[in-house]
C-alpha cells in the first residue's frame, strides 16, 4: 500500500512539474475568459438516445414478462405512469443488448466462492445470461403453478403473488436463485424508471415530475439555500427539453 502510494504521489508529483514547466515555457495558451462560457455551444458529446423499434435483446415472449413485471413492480396510480409506460422494459433491453448484459466490466473468472455482499459479484453468468435463466426458469415455475399460463396472463393478484414469493425466497426456481433474480429485476425497474429518459426509460421524465427532482439543469445555485420549497421548474434531460427553442430560455 505505502509502494503504491508512494508511486503515485511521484507521478502526481511529475505529472505537476512537467505542467509547470510547460506553462512557464509558453504564454501562447493562457487566455482571459469575461463575460461568455469557456466553451462553444454544441460541442458536448451526450450518451447516443435510445431509438424506438424492435426488442434487441428479449425475444417476445421474455418481454411480455418483462412488461408485466415492471407494471406490477411500478404500478400507475394518480401521481404517476407504471412501469411499462415509462418504458421501463426498453429500458432493461437496451441495457442488457449493450456492455452491462455483456458483463463488460465485471470479473467473472472462477474460483467462485460463497461470499457476502460486500465483496461483489461471484459468477461466470453475465447479466444477460442471468435474466435468459431467470426468465425461463421462471416461466416454467409460473406454468407449473398456474395450469400452463404465462407470467403476462395471470392476473394482477397472482403476478404480485409470485413476485412476492420469488422475493421472499418461497418460489423456488430451477437453478436459479429467486430471490438474487428478483433483486436484479427490482434495481433495473427503479434504474429505468429514474434513469435520464435518453437510455429508453423514465418516459417524459414521468419519474422526476413524480419525485420533484430538477434533472440535468446547468446551474442550482439560486436554489441551494431554499430548503423545503419545491422546485417550480419542469426537468430537464441530458437532451434537453422537447419544448425548448433557442429563444425560450
Amino acid at each position: 500500500m505505502t509502494d503504491n502510494c508512494t508511486r503515485f504521489s511521484r507521478r502526481f508529483l511529475l505529472a505537476s512539474s512537467a505542467a509547470i514547466i510547460a506553462s512557464g515555457a509558453t504564454n501562447a495558451l493562457a487566455r482571459t475568459i469575461t463575460q461568455k462560457l469557456p466553451w462553444e455551444p454544441g460541442t458536448a458529446r451526450p450518451p447516443g438516445a435510445v431509438r424506438p423499434g424492435p426488442w434487441m435483446f428479449f425475444s417476445a415472449d421474455e418481454a411480455s414478462t418483462i412488461e408485466a413485471i415492471v407494471e406490477r413492480l411500478i404500478p400507475p396510480d394518480e401521481k404517476s405512469i407504471g412501469g411499462k409506460d415509462a418504458g421501463c422494459a426498453v429500458f432493461i433491453d437496451r441495457q442488457l443488448a449493450g456492455p452491462y448484459g455483456r458483463g463488460d466490466g465485471l470479473y467473472t473468472k472462477p474460483p467462485f466462492m460463497p461470499g457476502v455482499p460486500t465483496q461483489g459479484y461471484q459468477s461466470e453468468a453475465t447479466t444477460g445470461g442471468r435474466y435468459r435463466s431467470g426468465l425461463r426458469a421462471l416461466a416454467d415455475y409460473v406454468k407449473s403453478q398456474f395450469e400452463g399460463k404465462s407470467f403476462a396472463q395471470l392476473a394482477p393478484a397472482d403476478q404480485d403473488k409470485v413476485l412476492s414469493d420469488l422475493e421472499s425466497g418461497k418460489a423456488e426456481l430451477k437453478g436459479v436463485k429467486g430471490t438474487q433474480f428478483f433483486e436484479l429485476l427490482l434495481q433495473n425497474t427503479q434504474e429505468g424508471f429514474f434513469a435520464d429518459p435518453i437510455y429508453g426509460g423514465n418516459k417524459d421524465m414521468a419519474g422526476w415530475r413524480m419525485i420533484g427532482f430538477p434533472g440535468a439543469h446547468y446551474d442550482y445555485r439560486d436554489w441551494i439555500e431554499r430548503h423545503n420549497e419545491p422546485y417550480p421548474f419542469p426537468p430537464v434531460s441530458i437532451m434537453g427539453r422537447s419544448d425548448w427553442t433557442v429563444g425560450s430560455q
